[in-house]
Order: C-alpha cells, then sequence, then structure tokens
C-alpha cells in the first residue's frame, strides 16, 4: 500500500486509492518472453508441474487482457525457486520483463524498515517504550485534535509522548483519514507536503519533512488509534539519526549487503536505469491507464531522493525481496548470518493491534476479520483461497509478499500498474490462489 503527497491525489478516497494511487492498462503485450527458474527441492516439498503451469497462465491472461504490461512473479519453498517473467515492461513497448526487472516496491518498503529498526534496539541505539523525543525533538510536546473534522487551533495536549512502538505500529496518532470531507487537518497536511496519498514525500531532507508535520496537531492520542501511514515514514527520520548516517547507506551496510540484495535501493544508478519497468495508474474520468513514472532518465527514481521515504520508497527485484523473505522466514539468519534475534522477528510478527483498536481503525473492507499489524508488517490470521497467508505486505504500486512459516511458502508479485481498488487487485487474487495451489506435499 502506499502513500503520499503534496495535494496531487485526492484525500478521502478507498483505501487502496487513496493509499496507492490508480493503475494502468493499454496496449496488450505478448507472454512469449516468459523466462522461469526452476531448481529442484527434494519429493514432496516443492511446486507441482501442473501447478505451475496454472499460474502461469493465470499471470498471463491478465496481460493478454490489457490489465498489466507485464509481470514477474516468484514462488520459493525450501530450496525451489520459480520465477516467471512475462509480458513487457511497459504498455505498447517491446521490452521483455526479465527476472531482474527493478519495481518501485512501494508499501513492501516497510518489513524493511521493520528490521532496521530491531536491528538498532538490539545495540541499544533505540528502546521500543522509549519516546521519540530525544531524535524527534519536533514531535515533542504533541497536541491532539479534539475532533478530526475540527479546526488546527482545537487541540488538547496529548496523554503521553508518541513512543518508538507507536510508528512500528502505526499507532502514533497522525495517518490517512478516509473521507471524502475537506476537514482542516487533511488540507494542512497537503499544503505542507506530508500527506498521504500516491506520490511520494519531495521534501528536499528528513529535516524539512519532519519540520513541517511537526507544526500539526496530532489527529488522535499516541497509542489509541492504527492509522495508516504516516508513523512508519516518520520512523525512518529517527532510524537515520539513530544510527548516525544517512537512511540509505544504513541499509545497505546492515541489510542489502549482508543479505547479497545488489539492486535494492532508493534510487536506481544510471547503468541499470534500462531496466526499470514503467509504472502507470487508472485515469478515474477517462477510465484509461496514464503514464505515472517513467522508466530511464526521466524517472523520479533516476536520482536520490532528497527525502528517502522508509515506508514506500525502495526499488528492488525479485531475487533481492526473495533474499529479505527468506531471511525472515528464517527467524533473522541468512546464509548461516545472524542478522536479528529470533525474539525481534517473534516482536515484528505478533499481533500488536488491540480488537478494540481494531474497532476504531478503519481500513479496506473486512480487514481486520483476517489481519493483524506486527511491526512494520500485516500478520495474516485466516486466509480464504486468494488470499496470502503468513506475514508481509503489498505495496501500492502493484506489488505484494508474504513468506508462511507453516508452508515455507514465499510469494512475490511484482507489476507497475497502481492498485485502484478497496478490494485486492485481480492479478493479486489469482497469483496468491494459484502459488498455494501449485504447492505439493
Amino acid at each position: 500500500m502506499q502513500r503520499r503527497g503534496n495535494g496531487a491525489a485526492p484525500m478521502g478516497i478507498d483505501r487502496r486509492s487513496l493509499l496507492v494511487g490508480a493503475a494502468a492498462l493499454g496496449a496488450s503485450a505478448a507472454c512469449s518472453g516468459t523466462q522461469a527458474n526452476v531448481r529442484t527441492a527434494p519429493d514432496g516439498a516443492g511446486f507441482s508441474k501442473e501447478g505451475l503451469e496454472r499460474l502461469h497462465a493465470a499471470m498471463a491472461a491478465h496481460v493478454e487482457r490489457g490489465d498489466l504490461p507485464g509481470a514477474v512473479t516468484l514462488v520459493s519453498r525450501g530450496d525451489e525457486v520459480h520465477v516467471d517473467a512475462i509480458g513487457t515492461t511497459a504498455f505498447g513497448g517491446t521490452a521483455p520483463m526479465r527476472r531482474d526487472t527493478l519495481f518501485r516496491i512501494a508499501s513492501m518498503s516497510k518489513p524493511i524498515a521493520g528490521v532496521a529498526t530491531m536491528m538498532l534496539v538490539e545495540e541499544g541505539k533505540l528502546r521500543l517504550d522509549e519516546p521519540v523525543d530525544r531524535l524527534l525533538p519536533e514531535l515533542a510536546n504533541r497536541k491532539v485534535l479534539k475532533r478530526l473534522d475540527g479546526p488546527l487551533d482545537d487541540t488538547v495536549p496529548a496523554n503521553r509522548p508518541i513512543l518508538v512502538s507507536d510508528l512500528l505500529t502505526l499507532r502514533m496518532g497522525m495517518g490517512a483519514i478516509f473521507t471524502r470531507d475537506p476537514y482542516p487537518i487533511l488540507q494542512a497536511m497537503a499544503e505542507k507536503g506530508v500527506a498521504v496519498g500516491p506520490e511520494l514525500p519531495k521534501a528536499p531532507s528528513p529535516e524539512a519533512w519532519i519540520s513541517a508535520l511537526g507544526t500539526l496537531p496530532l489527529m488522535h492520542q499516541p497509542g489509541e488509534v492504527w492509522m495508516y501511514d504516516t508513523g512508519l515514514t516518520v520512523l525512518g527520520v529517527l532510524l537515520a539519526r539513530a544510527a548516525g548516517k544517512p537512511l540509505g547507506d544504513f541499509y545497505r551496510e546492515r541489510i542489502f549487503e549482508p543479505l547479497g540484495m545488489k539492486d535494492t535501493g532508493f534510487s536506481v544508478p544510471a547503468e541499470k536505469l534500462e531496466r526499470l519497468a514503467t509504472s502507470y495508474w487508472r485515469n478515474q474520468e477517462t477510465g484509461r491507464f496514464d503514464l505515472f513514472d517513467a522508466a530511464g532518465q526521466e524517472s523520479r527514481f533516476s536520482s536520490p531522493p532528497g527525502f528517502p521515504d522508509s515506508a514506500g520508497g525502495l526499488v528492488s527485484t525479485a531475487d533481492d525481496y526473495l533474499a529479505f523473505a527468506r531471511m525472515m522466514l528464517n527467524k533473522g539468519e541468512h546464509g548461516g548470518r545472524r542478522l536479528l534475534s529470533e525474539r525481534s522477528i517473534e516482536l515484528m510478527t505478533t499481533d500488536h493491534i488491540t480488537p478494540q483498536q481494531k474497532a476504531v481503525s478503519p481500513f479496506g473492507p473486512g480487514f481486520w476479520d483476517k489481519r493483524g499489524w506486527g511491526h512494520a508488517l500485516s500478520i495474516v490470521h485466516k486466509h480464504e483461497p486468494g488470499d496470502p497467508r503468513g506475514f508481509g505486505w503489498d505495496g501500492g504500486y502493484g506489488t505484494s509478499s508474504y513468506w508462511d512459516p507453516r508452508t515455507g511458502v514465499i510469494g512475490v508479485l511484482l507489476t507497475q500498474r497502481m492498485m485502484d481498488s478497496p478490494s485486492a487487485p485481480a492479478a493479486f487474487v489469482d497469483f496468491w490462489r494459484s502459488a498455494y495451489e501449485a504447492v505439493q506435499g
């Protein structure tokens, strides 16, 4: 799910369109450019050939209909990995999707921010129960609106400071409001460039962004209500200050390089830009799919951002994200090296949102009936065919990844058509249904 902006998207629309924009259709793309890679797992431990063929057919159908220009899918279990690259990187284009095509992963960035936080907690540079005031003085002495639709000066003092854990669990008291009404707080957030919407922050620096946010009152008392997704954007500023270095450098040194995630970052180097897929959104007035972010030098991701957004700003590949998901599935270990303790993984994958908080925290239809929220990721408690299982999250630019400790299955779906519905996109449903149906044993 994704994200924010400077008023470019209408505030208060449904969950997916607010958090992630809208999406792409266009010229049909041929599916003959498929790339598949399979490694053999022990008998009964991997996937069935017929099931994988059905998965390919289901995803290829979306491309053939023009729902997507292309997609990269990855399913893994044990040592077996199956990657399928279907279609092209742009509507009407000829460049085929490849296993190493680069995608804007949007809110699939969030679990990575959670891991970074727990690393700093283990080192004693942060505490989950400490106020953020020490490192984020801009957010000290908060005021809270008496009512969401009230004037910005009609406030009461916060009952307590915002805690580090409030950022991870999205309970800092600030975030998306699902209304079309022109609430003063929503207008003020848009004017200051800190609103929730499809655009990534355009602030020239983390300091500028957090200073702008700090001029506004909170919407709710800290710790009371789950609100997507401002807390995890704030978290990026906190992490950089706690680590004593830019967020991208910290991620690269502590997460990306140890995991071999050589193509993941907040921007794309010039020599890799030809691998970046084009991103689209659906124009709600015309019904057509318009360009959201170009590929190549015209992409916003062709140069480092002034403010690297920990909630949704990363670019990655299927194999890079597989390495991250495997580390999470392996309880913090990768290649015989421990990056995070089992206890930290347990805390990340524990549902921290109480039933009372879920009752007053609207999101998508039926979201809390099946889900919970841990530290910067979603927890699937119940699932039906077409639902993911285990832990992970979706990205509003058209991406999804979950890992399931019960079956050992990891799934990664990468497209660049923005979500534009309160329900899971059809491609997501077909991917997860087919991936689990392909599991054998």
